[in-house]
């Protein structure tokens, strides 16, 4: 009995005496849970407002702490600006461009270590979640600050009374709706952003990270990424579409996938508009090495490489386009990036396998014609308008690869000086071996010629030009050239001119080049000056197409072997090219002209 005694006894001590630790523990942590929470969340509120010169403000409803479980839940969280004291700023000249603001229903912390935040002040968490968040950026003025800062200590020392350490493992961000307003103009915009994730690891504030550059707002690496972005353009012409865009800062690199620029119908795009028709898509662009800290700060565009990998760029002249009055060295590429406002430095563009058509239609013909370059690859260096770089090396270079009307491997390598006043540019290629009969497409409709035999050899040329001029050689070598000349005809399509036809292939053209038993091809030295009211490619389409015509003998060329001086009767011809070449031009001005007062009356 005495032992039964005892053995009960002491269990009913040992069950007691855990009762009593566990109502203890259950109060101890019920009054932490309490006294904590308002205890840190104080200390939030107050760190938020001393890290932002009480600019910015944090408030929640209710905040729920669990402190064996390293867990808390905030509801109802609101970040934002005091307008108040934005407006004190404003009227001393230190306030920010931008303003910010959050509201999120509920963010949840683990991993936390409340007790260590509140005897160590060492915030330490392993992972902040927070579920659709609504985040508000205004963009108030593009104006610098009048004055600086007066409180130049870093944001550890602004917070370092209320913690010594801040660190986050990982915060996630899901299903952000982003909007971004843009006062800075006369005309203010909305931009409204779904769909976006982000999420930021070792988020750590301390005195070994207050002045570390390779972190992004104190973070190891910070991903945002953004699916399935739609936008129609103004007038409704255009149907924009991104797949995906994702930035790491880490790796400083942006990945942009399913890039498109969708119009309207042909039909209805120009029943609508007049400008020229334009669609893109674009399966993927990378940028390498991307400076988002200055395209953040001030839109420039700093890149060490972009590469854009398989798509497919289109034109379609418009047929009822405005009679431009200006001169059209706007559309040299050097003048254009002369013109972008913002920094702009691309050390190398790399394109992979783009499709590139031109369309036009032709009233003549009623028809519309095409010209394709396929699997256009190759690069562009030197993409800039820093005077820096531009004092070292002025010049932008590209060399291309491509498919003329998918058959014919063309070379291109163009380069366009950046910085002289002339805008002067080079260009030169080299076409292979293909069946002519391919030219077609665009040939009958835009030229009513129909190539009906005929093999390119090879097609060279070199150029140089300026806003002004443009002079170089032209080499075609070919086989076995015959065409029909062609007129419109409302039943067939065509109708071939018989005697026409005849003519130009027994009189006018030349079938081969070199002549049949002559060793030295023919070549032309073509001169051309540009009429003002010309743009960049319809010059250089003419350039070589005065070529191209000499060397199939509508026109003046040469049989002369490479090397060999020029002769005083070759000076002679080049005299009379280049006379022949002003009376071009101000023929092309005249008729200008004549369509300018069509227009006015």
């Amino acid at each position: 009995m005495a032992v039964s005694f005892l053995k009960h006894r002491w269990q009913k001590i040992v069950l007691i005496s855990l009762a009593a630790v566990g109502l203890l523990v259950l109060v101890v942590a019920l009054f932490l849970n309490s006294f904590l929470t308002s205890k840190l969340t104080a200390k939030l509120k107050d760190a938020v407002l001393k890290g932002s010169d009480s600019l910015y403000h944090v408030d929640f409803s209710k905040a729920e702490l669990h402190i064996f479980a390293g867990k808390a839940t905030l509801y109802d969280i609101t970040f934002g600006p005091d307008t108040a004291v934005y407006r004190k700023m404003q009227e001393s000249g230190d306030a920010p461009n931008h303003l910010y603001e959050l509201h999120v229903k509920r963010l949840e912390i683990s991993e936390a270590h409340p007790l260590q935040t509140w005897f160590k002040k060492k915030m330490d968490i392993g992972r902040i979640t927070l579920n659709s968040p609504e985040i508000y950026i205004s963009k108030n003025t593009d104006k610098p600050h009048k004055k600086e800062q007066k409180d130049k200590r870093t944001l550890y020392q602004k917070i370092s009374n209320s913690f010594k350490m801040i660190h986050v493992g990982q915060i996630n961000l899901d299903a952000i709706t982003f909007t971004y307003r843009d006062k800075s103009v006369p005309k203010p915009s909305v931009s409204v952003l779904k769909e976006m994730n982000l999420q930021a690891t070792d988020l750590l504030i301390d005195s070994t990270t207050q002045t570390d550059t390779s972190r992004t707002l104190y973070c190891r690496d910070i991903v945002t990424e953004l699916k399935h972005y739609t936008q129609t353009s103004a007038g409704g012409l255009y149907k924009y579409k991104v797949g995906s865009v994702k930035l790491s800062t880490r790796e400083a690199r942006l990945d942009i996938a399913g890039i498109d620029i969708q119009p309207l119908s042909v039909k209805a795009f120009f029943a609508k508009s007049k400008s020229d028709r334009f669609t893109l898509h674009l399966d993927k662009v990378t940028f390498h090495h991307f400076d988002y800290r200055s395209y953040r700060r001030a839109q420039d565009l700093l890149v060490s490489k972009i590469t854009v990998d398989k798509g497919s760029f289109e034109v379609f002249a418009n047929p009822n386009g405005r009679l431009q009055t200006t001169d059209r060295l706007v559309t040299f590429p050097n003048w254009a990036i002369r013109q972008v406002k913002a920094g702009l430095n691309v050390d190398t563009l790399d394109i992979k396998k783009i499709d590139v058509t031109y369309s036009e239609y032709n009233k003549s013909s009623g028809k519309a014609g095409a010209v394709k370059f396929d699997n256009t690859t190759g690069r562009f260096l030197n993409l800039t308008n820093k005077k820096t770089i531009l004092s070292q090396h002025p010049v932008c270079t590209a060399n291309l690869n491509t498919y003329f009307m998918g058959k014919g491997k063309l070379d291109l390598a163009f380069g366009f000086n950046l910085s002289d006043a002339a805008y002067s540019y080079s260009y030169k290629g080299h076409l292979g071996s293909m069946d002519m009969l391919a030219a077609n497409p665009a040939v009958m409709p835009l030229g009513l010629v129909k190539i009906t035999s005929g093999r390119v050899n090879s097609l060279d040329f070199n150029v140089h030009g300026d806003k002004k001029n443009a002079a170089g050689k032209v080499t075609f070598l070919y086989n076995n050239l015959k065409v029909d000349l062609l007129k419109r005809d409302e039943e067939r399509g065509y109708a071939k001119k018989s005697l026409l036809s005849l003519l130009a292939n027994a009189v006018i053209l030349k079938q081969d080049n070199p002549d049949e038993g002559k060793p030295v091809p023919r070549s032309a030295n073509v001169v051309f000056i540009r009429p003002a009211n010309f743009p960049f490619f319809k010059t250089i389409w003419l350039t070589l197409l005065d070529g191209l015509k000499s060397c199939v003998g509508v026109g003046k060329s040469q049989e002369k072997e490479a090397g060999k001086p020029v002769t005083k009767k070759e000076k002679k011809e080049r005299e009379k090219a280049l006379k022949k070449a002003r009376e071009k031009k101000e023929k092309e001005e005249k008729k200008f002209r004549e369509q300018l007062e069509k227009k006015k009356n």
